[in-house]
């Protein structure tokens, strides 16, 4: 199979390498966000108490999201990349400023939310019984020392990502949700509910503590130097990035209120069927976006080709990773929750519920993991406005889609997710309309590498269907292995009978690294 024409084998597989590495922290995080998940499950169940934290806990993710996360890909690491290229000194001026702000900023907002959380819940969860929203409103109080800390992480992971660094911060996923895992399983009998917040506090510390160790020879300063070029791009970078997010705050305040609304445990149905949407996000998209996005901060503006072809084969992994993915939890959905979730307080009821609105999710996954390669190619180019306000767009779509399922149909909870689905998928149409005018991918052959992997993604579905019938009787743990074990030998084998170019450029990438060859 042919490399990417004109490309840099030696780049490229750097790039792979790198999305390997936080592919395997991935792997582990999700790893541990699945058993945290059912510890949750089996100990709340699907439950007023789950839907309590889910709404309060969606605070501290608003405000991180607002002011950490958005930043991270859009403007710290672009901008950090540049000075951590040529200028070391300079690069810890700017990150001293930027972490000073920050931490300032969120503890201002933390302080005032505190004061205001029953206003917060109202606004959030509006639909909740009184006693459900007063233990949301003290969940909101005791959450928010926890976004000082996630804040501070995320601001070192952008640090340690453009310095290419990957490793710690692959990992810090893993660390806050093993800060969860351990809260319930040591404090849910003296707290009872409340013992996720004390874990969602130590979680974020966690995170914090993991990374210090990459920050070795860093020379923190106590600045704000608000006039400096390189904050100040920072800033300006942020600023559409920050219209976006408003956006996405909208969509999120409006998806849990209406949730609160269209029946009780609804919120606790689309937590645990979000997180299995995820796990193949964050082993997926996430890991080679995230890899990918300081090769194209360094090639944007001095090498078209090569910002072409290593975005071009950013797209062609994930097309060949993400398609099997849904494909195998479509067919997999109900033995998958079974395995990972039923068990004391999580019912066989709750099981079906839960498979049917993973599959809803389903549609829009793929769309979601290509959605964010573009959305960093954007960045790369230090384009941040479009893509933000193309999440005005998309938010639209949930609306309209939403509440027209919600007045017009019996649906339900249904109709939130279906939303959701329609969302991801009009976000990523929108954005590959616009990235016509940001980069010429002709010639690079997308539209074959997507029918290819399309192809071979339904002939696995058929045969994991097939085989997870064959071997329902023994058991589900046998019934899953067995299928997804035959699920993606088909689906290997049909990607080299079709010639499948990513495989190829993968394979090697990783034969050659285990060979001391990159």
């Amino acid at each position: 199979m042919s490399a990417i024409r004109g490309s840099d084998p030696r780049l490229h597989r750097r790039i792979a390498v790198a999305a390997l590495l936080i592919a395997l922290g991935n792997i582990a995080s999700r790893i541990i966000g699945l058993v945290r998940e059912g510890v949750i499950a089996g100990t709340f169940g699907v439950s007023t108490a789950v839907d309590a934290f889910t709404a309060a806990s969606s605070l501290t993710t608003i405000l991180y999201d607002l002011l950490i996360s958005g930043a991270i890909s859009a403007a710290l690491v672009p901008v950090f990349s540049e000075y951590a290229e040529h200028d070391d000194a300079e690069l810890w001026h700017v990150a001293s400023t930027i972490i000073n702000l920050a931490l300032l900023t969120i503890a201002f907002l933390a302080v005032l939310l505190a004061w205001q959380a029953p206003l917060v819940v109202a606004v959030l969860a509006g639909g909740f019984e009184p006693g459900i929203r007063d233990q949301a409103t003290t969940m909101v109080r005791l959450l928010l020392p926890s976004v000082l800390f996630l804040g501070l992480s995320g601001l070192i992971t952008a640090l340690l990502q453009a310095r290419q660094r990957f490793l710690l911060p692959a990992f810090t996923t893993s660390a806050y949700n093993l800060g969860i895992i351990l809260g319930v399983v040591l404090l849910t009998r003296s707290l009872g509910p409340l013992s996720l917040v004390v874990g969602v506090v130590a979680g974020s510390l966690l995170q914090v503590m993991l990374q210090i160790p990459g920050l070795r020879g860093a020379t923190y300063r106590l600045t704000l130097d608000l006039a400096h070029p390189g904050v100040r791009r920072i800033l300006r970078l942020y600023a559409p990035v920050a219209v976006g997010i408003g956006f996405s705050v909208i969509g999120i305040v409006l998806d849990r209120n209406l949730a609160s609304q269209v029946g009780q445990n609804a919120l606790s149905t689309m937590r645990y069927a979000t997180t299995l949407v995820q796990l193949p996000l964050g082993l997926v998209a996430a890991a080679v976006s995230f890899a990918i996005l300081p090769t194209l901060s360094r090639q944007s503006g001095t090498d078209e080709h090569g910002f072409r072809t290593t975005l071009a084969m950013g797209l062609k992994v994930v097309m060949l990773l993400i398609l099997p993915a849904t494909a195998g939890l479509a067919t997999l959905a109900e033995p998958v929750v079974r395995l990972l979730l039923e068990r004391n307080a999580f019912t066989p009821t709750d099981t079906l519920t839960t498979a049917g609105v993973l599959r809803l999710y389903l549609p829009g996954l793929p769309a979601a993991a290509l959605d964010q390669l573009l959305l960093f190619a954007f960045y790369a180019r230090r384009k941040t406005l479009a893509p933000n306000l193309v999440q005005g767009a998309a938010i639209g779509c949930y609306i309209l889609t939403a509440l027209g399922l919600l007045r017009l149909t019996s649906l339900r909870v249904e109709a939130l997710v279906i939303g959701n689905s329609v969302q991801w998928i009009a976000h990523l149409v929108i954005m590959a309309i616009l990235a016509r005018n940001l980069i010429d991918l002709n010639g690079l052959r997308l539209g074959e590498a997507l029918f290819k992997c399309t192809l071979a993604g339904l002939g696995m579905a058929g045969t994991v269907w097939a085989a997870a019938l064959m071997l329902a009787r023994f058991g589900t743990f046998a019934q899953l292995a067995g299928a997804i074990l035959i699920g993606g030998g088909a689906y290997l084998g049909l990607c080299l009978l079709l010639r499948v170019e990513a495989l190829g450029f993968f394979v090697d990438a990783v034969v050659k690294r285990g060979r001391g060859r990159v």
